[in-house]
């Protein structure tokens, strides 16, 4: 049930996300409406984090002794410690 519920919460997403490129793009689009849209980004891009903080936690409990990546498997944007 939870893995339906988190692909639901990323469809939402991905439908948002395709709404805020039109809404951005759109030079009539007004700042009540800019404000709604980011109002709801920032509630779907917390259920996101839910959703990779809690798919991480379960790998954790699969995997608790995974290696971290080597640096040549971090992508260019991670953070090298």
């Amino acid at each position: 049930m939870a893995d339906d519920v988190e692909g639901i919460q990323l469809d939402m997403a991905d439908e948002l996300l395709g709404h805020a490129a039109d809404m951005l793009a759109d030079d009539e689009s007004t700042g009540p409406q800019v404000r709604f849209l980011a109002g709801r980004l920032t509630e779907s891009l917390q259920q996101i984090v839910r959703v990779a903080e809690s798919r991480g936690s379960r790998l954790d409990a699969i995997l608790p002794e995974r290696p971290e990546p080597r640096m040549e498997e971090r992508k260019p944007d991670e953070d090298v410690p």
